[in-house]
């Protein structure tokens, strides 16, 4: 990429929309290849504006088979198969939760978009029997396992801090949905679910005991945000021409 033309992707968190535009990227790859090579689900916490988004969606495109968008990049060189698996993608981002039937609403939204696309015909059943379904649809209709994908599964619960009537209701709808991926553990290839916080065992988490917390795990404290060397290795024109527009030197 030439120098003077070096697109930086401030605000992008859609990985396929970063490099189909040819914006600058510290490829993370050889990190996501490396996890998605298991069949365990995750747990990563990180703090707000940290990447977590762009993972995630890092991830879809891989699981989707996108092999072009990974051109030039690590994975290219590990990863063979490039099967295309069943994604399901819930982003608890887009809404703000303040009332009762907040979060209904947006399980609502996903699971009306999943059931059209496997066919599934139990949109009369609570939530979390909707999704159980939705899984197991979703394996017949395709043939390979599912892979699910959670941004921020805890937000709902984050802003009802101070509304405890509220956030025990989210949390008593929260706890069976996210408890369905123990339970279709044989029909799930892939689960990552990351959020700001992991909240206790008496809450959302306490019947996922199979989660595998990554959070502080030093071989993947790179997967998301950017390193000192990363900086000095892919933002190099960047920083002499900060240092020149400042008065300062590289150093």
């Amino acid at each position: 990429m030439n120098d003077l033309l070096r697109k930086l992707p401030i605000g992008i968190q859609t990985f396929e929309k970063l490099r189909k535009g040819d914006y600058l990227y510290v490829d993370k790859t050889e990190l996501v290849w490396k996890i998605a090579y298991t069949s365990t689900p995750y747990f990563l916490s990180r703090p707000r504006r940290f990447g977590k988004s762009l993972l995630i969606s890092t991830l879809e495109a891989y699981f989707q088979g996108k092999k072009e968008l990974f051109q030039g990049l690590a994975i290219e060189q590990l990863e063979k198969d490039w099967t295309k698996y069943p994604v399901l993608h819930l982003d608890l981002n887009a809404r703000k939760y303040d009332k009762e039937e907040s979060l209904l609403q947006e399980l609502n939204k996903h699971l009306e978009k999943w059931e059209q696309e496997y066919d599934s015909p139990y949109a009369d059943r609570a939530p979390e029997e909707r999704f159980y379904w939705v899984i197991q649809k979703a394996f017949e209709k395709t043939g390979q396992r599912v892979v699910v994908l959670v941004d921020e599964y805890d937000k709902p619960m984050l802003q009802t801090i101070g509304n405890e009537d509220l956030q025990e209701k989210y949390r008593n709808a929260l706890k069976p949905f996210y408890g369905v991926l123990k339970s279709l553990d044989g029909y799930i290839r892939f689960a990552l679910l990351t959020g700001v916080t992991k909240f206790g065992k008496v809450s959302v988490f306490s019947d996922l005991n199979n989660l595998n917390d990554i959070s502080m795990d030093r071989r993947y404290v790179e997967l998301c945000g950017i390193t000192e060397s990363e900086i000095h290795r892919d933002l190099e024109p960047d920083l002499y021409e900060l240092s020149e527009s400042q008065g300062m030197t590289y150093e």
